[in-house]
């Protein structure tokens, strides 16, 4: 199949800023392993909207270039500054039938009764489950919420008060950290393929250990090696109809030694191989 990048470089729906500049950036280090049929941009929104009015109406506009491309019959790969483009690229592959593995040393299931930072970009699980903005995701994305049970998340680590025990209060599957055996993770896995016809993959690169270089100001120690996380992106290929792939977060300010480019390049390269078979 061939492969479509698709950039979103924005960070709280603002572009090329913080988190935003990852996606050009991730492009200019990875072209060549990507090798894409095609890249587009998710086009600006009007920076005069309050915040969660651009993150949503972003995230529409990613929801018709993924959309776009599967009816292409290309494979859409999304670059995206912020973890709540997740809702764009649900909607886009449509979630009906969809389940995902979300990789990311965060939650990201806060509610907005339940954070404790006010960010938007902490929220992008728990809107995607139906919890929260519930005006906003009707109506901006027409976003049919996916069931906790459809949903795998894998490495997080890095928690606020009361975040690890509502994550797990939910009926979401976690695979904590780097603590989990491969057995668990088979299981894991199986267990999903028996509640999701297809599967979205969102990677944000904090779900890296710090050791293979640091993906954001939030990277947090006790995460996935690089091989590792190959391993689970070429397990995920292997046993599910993926509709789209996302690679996240990544702060060019936070990489000073450029570790983690190259790290994020043989995550990419691992992605195009499975893409294309």
């Amino acid at each position: 199949m061939r492969l479509r990048v698709i950039a979103s470089p924005y960070h709280d729906g603002l572009a090329e800023f913080d988190r935003g500049r990852g996606p050009t950036r991730l492009l200019q280090a990875a072209a060549h392993e990507l090798a894409a049929e095609s890249i587009v941009t998710v086009p600006a929104v009007d920076t005069s909207l309050p915040e969660a009015a651009r993150v949503f109406e972003l995230a529409r506009h990613l929801s018709h270039c993924v959309r776009s491309a599967l009816d292409e019959g290309l494979f859409p790969l999304v670059l995206a500054g912020d973890c709540n483009s997740s809702l764009g690229t649900a909607a886009g592959c449509g979630t009906d039938g969809l389940g995902v593995v979300w990789l990311d040393a965060h939650p990201d299931f806060d509610t907005p009764d339940q954070s404790h930072s006010g960010s938007l970009d902490a929220m992008g699980l728990a809107v995607l489950t139906g919890r929260g903005w519930s005006n906003l995701r009707q109506k901006t994305l027409g976003l049919e919420p996916i069931d906790d049970a459809s949903v795998l998340h894998i490495s997080a680590r890095d928690f606020e008060p009361g975040q690890r025990e509502e994550l797990h209060r939910s009926g979401i599957h976690v695979l904590e950290g780097n603590t989990f055996t491969d057995a668990e993770l088979r299981a894991e896995l199986d267990n999903l393929g028996n509640r999701a016809r297809r599967m979205y993959l969102h990677i944000d690169l904090d779900c890296l250990d710090p050791s293979e270089g640091i993906a954001n100001q939030y990277s947090a120690d006790g995460g996935l090696s690089c091989a590792r996380l190959q391993d689970i992106v070429e397990n995920v290929f292997g046993r599910f109809d993926v509709s789209a792939a996302a690679v996240t977060a990544y702060n060019p300010d936070s990489d000073v030694d450029g570790r983690m480019a190259s790290t994020a390049t043989r995550v990419l390269a691992t992605i195009a191989a499975c893409v294309n078979g």
